[in-house]
């Protein structure tokens, strides 16, 4: 038996989980009628804060996107 039988594709592609889902997630989106497809792409943006943690303390949390491209 091969070592690479076990690999998911995506990892065989050099994708990890969260790229190869979000990469479905968009052709599916992109697949829908409307008006499921623009109520759908709304929902694609996401917004998230991050915060520095320094000494046991977090920072000022900074607002993050992460818009697909």
């Amino acid at each position: 038996m091969s070592a690479n039988a076990a690999v998911p594709f995506w990892r065989a592609a050099g994708m990890t989980y969260i790229t190869y889902s979000n990469l479905c997630a968009s052709l599916v989106r992109q697949c829908l009628k409307e008006p499921y497809r623009s109520e759908s792409l709304t929902r694609e943006k996401v917004h998230f804060n991050v915060s520095k943690w320094v000494d046991g303390k977090p920072e000022k949390p900074t607002l993050r996107t992460d818009t697909p491209e």
